[in-house]
């Protein structure tokens, strides 16, 4: 036990310490008008661009009442917008408005000066050994919730990087070569290139501020009406725990409610893990044809679900 409360004694001391650093015993956060929790709330929503009160609470370890009233103070405040899911009259994506957006900028600048603060009386060496100690530990602290994944829009730069790395990702697990790579660029580059009507939305699943998964929905050439599912890629370490199901169920959510009256895709039936999950969210298959591609023989699959049932 003596050792166990050294340690609590020398986590209370840094607690202690470094809440007086960084001003967490004002009454607003970094001298603004925003309690630290209000800022945090207003910052990832804006970082997320568009969530769900239940992936906001899951994101910040917060209370979810504590959250609904927080909000409800933020949306008083012409800060946060709710708007209504219409495939579930229960759930609302959240969004920052106009003001919000201009708060959020604020408190990103006020932020920075104030680390800039922080560091300025340290030589080169000193900084990049708090920073060091920092991330190592954000490294310890953060494996204990390793499980709490949200789902965002993309960023700028975030599609370059995922074609990188689906690119890699099946090179090194499928053996397939550098077609596949070019294919996946010309894919992504489609989705950016679409118009926004018909409905096109490409969904970032992120856990512990790193890229765990993806999937996107852009409409499909070939028929109006039908919506096409793309790319869905879910990275080693966070398999086996749903993610890849949610990502394709939200994926149906957003084709029912845009209107969309069937959605399809193109596997292949050596990719099994997704299969299943396809086979999960409703979809049949439609058809399968053998083609030669990425460097290996392949057997092509397309499967289908209506959305009007």
């Amino acid at each position: 036990m003596t050792g166990d409360n050294e340690y609590i004694a020398a986590i209370r001391a840094f607690n202690r310490f470094y809440t007086r650093v960084i001003g967490l015993l004002d009454e607003g956060i970094l001298k603004s008008p925003f309690s630290l929790a209000e800022a945090r709330v207003v910052y990832d929503i804006g970082r997320l661009g568009r969530t769900t009160a239940a992936d906001l609470a899951r994101a910040l370890a917060m209370d979810p009442g504590q959250l609904s009233r927080l909000l409800a103070r933020l949306t008083e405040r012409s800060l946060v917008a709710s708007t209504p899911r219409p495939e579930d009259g229960r759930a609302a994506d959240l969004s920052l408005t106009s003001a919000g957006e201009a708060a959020r900028a604020e408190l990103d600048g006020l932020s920075d000066r104030a680390a800039a603060a922080l560091v300025a009386p340290l030589p080169p060496p000193r900084r990049a050994a708090l920073v060091d100690a920092m991330q190592a530990i954000s490294n310890l602290l953060g494996e204990h919730r390793s499980g709490d994944t949200v789902l965002r829009d993309h960023t700028i730069g975030e599609l370059g990087w995922l074609i990188q790395r689906q690119g890699q990702l099946y090179h090194e697990e499928q053996g397939w070569n550098g077609a596949f790579e070019a294919l996946i660029a010309k894919i992504y580059a489609e989705f950016a290139e679409a118009p926004e009507t018909p409905p096109k939305r490409l969904w970032i699943a992120e856990r512990a501020g790193a890229v765990a998964g993806s999937i996107f929905v852009v409409p499909y050439a070939g028929e109006a009406g039908t919506a096409q599912l793309r790319m869905l890629y879910v990275e080693p370490w966070a398999r086996g725990g749903g993610l890849g199901q949610r990502l394709v169920d939200e994926a149906v959510r957003f084709s029912r409610a845009a209107g969309y009256r069937r959605i399809m895709l193109w596997t292949q039936d050596c990719l099994t893990a997704a299969r299943r999950i396809y086979q999960g969210a409703g979809f049949t298959l439609a058809r399968e044809e053998k083609h030669h591609s990425f460097g290996v023989d392949l057997n092509g699959q397309f499967w289908e679900l209506d959305l009007r049932t």
